[in-house]
């Protein structure tokens, strides 16, 4: 394998997936049955190798929700497939998977154990677990017990629609949902809104408005938690009855058309969550297949509810929160105080960083140039800045960026302890931290400068940091096949000449200063 089919781009958890299954047909024969590995050009070796290949963006993962989400993305492809994907799944894909036994597969086995019950994701974790395989940091996260907050329910008197609005929280991270159940088509849920807890305050308050706008009367109702999980139950059960009966093409449409986490991906979490309440005093409601259209009105109120709730789910998402940027430092004032950075590179082992002063006037595109060159990077490829004002880099609608030049440092990091994350090349996703350590006066030197760090940067393009960590390794070892290879692709004669330990502040101040004369 070259290094380069190696250092393929790693995609993030997509809708690709359960597009691939629902267009892929039953199977005649082959190692696995499920509607994936039966297209005729489908290698299931290979599609297995991507699923644990995504698995490297869970290890690297902070909240457990993003591992959710991504299985969740998965599941949810398997159940719109035309066959039975539960058994393909636990007898085909889930051993294959549990045979990898890498970092990765055993993350893909957490995730996809996490939202869905009645597979043998589990067990075959835990015989990775218990075989030394090591476990992402978000593992104890999932075993800790989930608490429900309010449960909800807000309708019409009319008993057209209604709103159930829940958040739940597990070790000290809260997420809400709302479901929006349409009582004129068989108490099927429309649509999902996911969202952080702390908007629900503008959720429920945009329910309120936007039913005053809709000339409607809308009525509040505390439910206990079993009564909440069976009206949550009815609705998504009615949705899956309706959704059986559509034509995949019209189902795949619909998730090319999706503009957030569409709606089945998140079925599939939200019956993760419910299960973890109280059972139902009553037993499941039957599907009445008697459906009706529900009025334009009520239509119309549905949809600006989830248009303004998905807007703050995005927002949010993209780290905005709804935040408003402070204002620019006055150039009459007085000249803007340095900052001590740390810049660190997550999921680097050992450790990567730089300790940087910079004037907190600085620009997030100077800040930009400022990381390239403190690691070594060559400005190849795109980068954004996360910063709870929102996403900065270079002017994108689509991927909703914002022009980073006009803002600056202190815009979005106002004082010591505040952070924001810096990510460069989407392919590679070298994701770096950055924290305001101190707030120094100006001394008569030059800024930028490096005070401090560790170790070298990894190389460019070498496939992220499980790439770079293979790429040490291989480079450590003079008898391993791709060892001439990998000097070669480096331009390196030989190993002693690759200093992954090697860090030089002096050298990085130097190259800063002549970066700024130029």
């Amino acid at each position: 394998m070259s290094p380069e089919s190696r250092r393929r781009k790693r995609a993030k958890p997509s809708r690709s997936g359960q597009q691939v299954l629902l267009r892929a047909s039953p199977a005649e024969a082959g190692q696995c049955d499920c509607p994936a590995c039966s297209d005729a050009d489908f290698d299931p070796q290979n599609f297995v190798d991507d699923l644990v290949g995504e698995g490297a963006n869970l290890v690297k993962a902070d909240d457990p929700i993003e591992a959710e989400l991504f299985a969740a993305t998965f599941l949810s492809a398997g159940d719109l497939a035309p066959e039975d994907f539960a058994e393909a799944l636990n007898e085909g894909l889930l051993p294959a998977v549990a045979n990898i036994a890498t970092p990765e597969a055993l993350a893909v086995l957490l995730a996809i154990d996490a939202v869905r019950e009645g597979t043998v994701a589990g067990a075959a974790a835990q015989r990775l677990l218990d075989a030394g395989v090591a476990a992402p940091s978000w593992a104890s996260e999932l075993r800790q017990p989930v608490r429900v907050g309010p449960c909800r329910r807000f309708a019409d008197p009319a008993g057209s629609a209604s709103m159930l609005v829940c958040d739940f929280e597990r070790a000290g991270r809260s997420y809400g949902f709302v479901v929006h159940v349409d009582h004129l088509d068989c108490d099927a849920a429309a649509d999902i809104v996911f969202f952080p807890a702390d908007a629900l305050d503008k959720v429920v308050t945009t329910i309120a408005e936007n039913g005053r706008r809709a000339d409607l009367t809308i009525a509040e109702e505390l439910l206990d938690p079993a009564e909440f999980r069976w009206q949550v139950e009815r609705a998504l059960d009615a949705r899956a009855d309706h959704d059986q009966e559509r034509d995949l093409s019209e189902l795949e449409d619909e998730l090319a058309d999706e503009d957030g986490p569409d709606y089945h991906l998140l079925a599939v979490l939200l019956r993760a969550r419910i299960r973890t309440l109280p059972e139902p005093n009553r037993p499941p409601a039957e599907h009445d297949a008697d459906t009706r259209q529900p009025t334009l009105d009520l239509l119309e109120m549905i949809s600006q509810i989830a248009g303004q709730a998905q807007q703050i789910q995005s927002r949010t998402r993209r780290g905005s929160a709804g935040r408003k940027l402070p204002a620019k430092r006055k150039k009459s004032g007085p000249a803007a105080p340095i900052y001590q950075l740390k810049v660190g590179l997550r999921g680097a082992k050992p450790p990567i960083w730089r300790r940087l002063e910079v004037p907190a006037d600085t620009s997030l595109a100077g800040l930009h140039d400022i990381i390239q060159v403190a690691f070594g990077w060559h400005d190849s490829h795109l980068h954004v800045f996360n910063t709870a004002y929102g996403d900065f880099g270079v002017a994108d609608r689509e991927l909703g960026h914002r022009a980073e030049a006009p803002v600056t440092l202190e815009q979005v990091a106002p004082g010591v302890g505040d952070r924001f994350r810096y990510t460069y090349d989407f392919g590679d996703d070298w994701e770096h931290e950055i924290v305001v350590e101190k707030v120094l006066p100006r001394q008569p030197v030059a800024y930028p400068r490096c005070t401090g760090g560790r170790r070298a940067a990894p190389p460019e393009d070498c496939g992220g940091i499980w790439g770079y960590a293979e790429l040490v390794e291989v480079l450590s070892d003079p008898s391993h096949p791709e060892h001439r290879e990998r000097l070669d692709w480096l331009g390196l004669a030989s190993a002693a000449e690759f200093e992954p330990a090697r860090f030089d502040s002096t050298e990085i101040t130097r190259a800063l200063t002549e970066g700024r004369d130029g």
